[in-house]
């Protein structure tokens, strides 16, 4: 049981398990709020839309529904007297001044910052590919290059330091609060026990970790290179007004990405070329011994955040992909769209069959109501009392009508 009014507010970053993380505080926020704890979320992407909201974020027509929802957010945080969780990972790129609002507006509660991190190594292609899964159709060099330019030009650098450059995220959100109030989650290196990281998050939050689990959640899984190599290709299609914002998020992202092309474990995958491995790992031991410094609380240990310097491998280029493989994936896309399209039609047929049986009983009861009407009527012409009785519906009936 927690006590004191608390707020943890898990700012990120993309790409290291927050998914997982969310959809198991959501499932489990009844549970939680018995022990004194907050996931204050009445639909699952409602702290999306308040970071929208605090950020005044475009998002492909989705901060329409965003209005409003951080001061709706905020109140439930400083009505509630236990420990309240916030997470969403593009909380990351919030400016200092919009950090402050944020920090403001949870009134006189405690307030801790969780930022989990991984190598950037393994990060710098993730987020290649969750613009890739966002509909855009960058080149893997080009990203790169954009990525690595000192003075980080444009909106797409912008982004990508926004929510990745971790000394950076933890000094504009951590800037007021003592170091002991900021809370650096890493990412545990490939091949660490699979529940490793959730069990370093609940420690952060005073939760047992044995004692929650999620039914299903939502993956974000990556693509191996062939796959985002397709699916960049069809980007290039659908932009072209073919698939509406909506309408791509359930079948490009979730049918085909998410739920088709992310079980293709055999593709070759996705990794940086050497020149670019060889600055990122560079650029992360400036991190880490930077992060060093500062006296956060480390959950997990630095040295998650130092990549490995072994280069070895074959580098498989998205912007030149094998074709064959490419085409293995297409064929895999198509036959997903089809049974779903055969799915739909199922259920179409079986929706106008129920509604057609519906109708024919509609019809079949007004017939009886009719009937039953016209004896009614047929009795009153012979029985004094029926007629009385008709004459009083009626004009029941016509005042009830004029009183509406």
């Amino acid at each position: 049981m927690t006590t004191g009014h608390r707020v943890l507010v898990h700012v990120g970053t993309p790409k290291t398990g927050t998914s997982f993380v969310q959809d198991l505080l959501f499932q489990n926020r009844d549970s939680l709020a018995r022990t004194g704890v907050l996931y204050p979320a009445d639909r699952f992407d409602e702290h999306f839309l308040a970071a929208l909201d605090l950020m005044d974020l475009e998002w492909g027509g989705l901060e329409a529904q965003a209005v409003g929802a951080w001061d709706r957010l905020a109140e439930k945080v400083r009505d509630w007297p236990g420990t309240v969780v916030v997470s969403h990972e593009i909380l990351a790129t919030a400016s200092r001044q919009q950090v402050k609002r944020a920090l403001d507006s949870f009134g006189n509660a405690e307030v801790h910052i969780v930022l989990s991190a991984r190598d950037l190594v393994r990060q710098i292609p993730a987020e290649w590919q969750e613009n890739i899964k966002h509909r855009r159709t960058i080149g893997y060099r080009s990203f790169l290059d954009k990525i690595a330019d000192p003075r980080r030009r444009g909106r797409l650098a912008s982004w990508f330091w926004g929510v990745q450059e971790v000394p950076d995220i933890l000094d504009r959100w951590g800037a007021t609060l003592p170091a002991e109030q900021v809370h650096l989650v890493t990412v545990p290196k490939p091949g660490a026990p699979r529940d490793l990281l959730w069990e370093r998050f609940a420690s952060v939050l005073g939760l047992d970790p044995t004692a929650y689990t999620a039914d299903a959640f939502r993956a974000n899984p990556s693509l191996g290179v062939p796959e985002t190599a397709f699916v960049r290709r069809l980007n290039r299609q659908l932009n072209q007004g073919v698939l509406a914002n909506h309408s791509y998020r359930e079948l490009v992202r979730e049918l085909l990405v998410h739920h088709t092309l992310s079980s293709r474990t055999g593709s070759p995958r996705l990794r940086l070329p050497d020149d670019v491995h060889a600055w990122a790992v560079r650029l992360s031991e400036e991190w880490v011994e930077e992060l060093a410094k500062r006296g956060y609380d480390v959950v997990g240990t630095l040295e998650d955040l130092r990549p490995d310097t072994d280069a070895s491998g074959v580098f498989a280029d998205p912007d030149s992909p094998d074709p064959e493989q490419v085409s293995e994936v297409g064929v895999d896309a198509v036959v997903a769209l089809l049974e779903e399209a055969a799915r739909l039609r199922e259920d179409r047929q079986r929706l106008v069959a129920e509604r057609d049986a519906l109708l024919g009983e509609l019809d079949h009861t007004r017939g009886l109501v009719f009937r039953a009407k016209r004896r009614v009527v047929r009795a009153a012409d012979d029985n004094r009392s029926v007629a009385l009785a008709l004459g009083g519906y009626r004009r029941l009936r016509g005042l009830i009508s004029r009183s509406v």
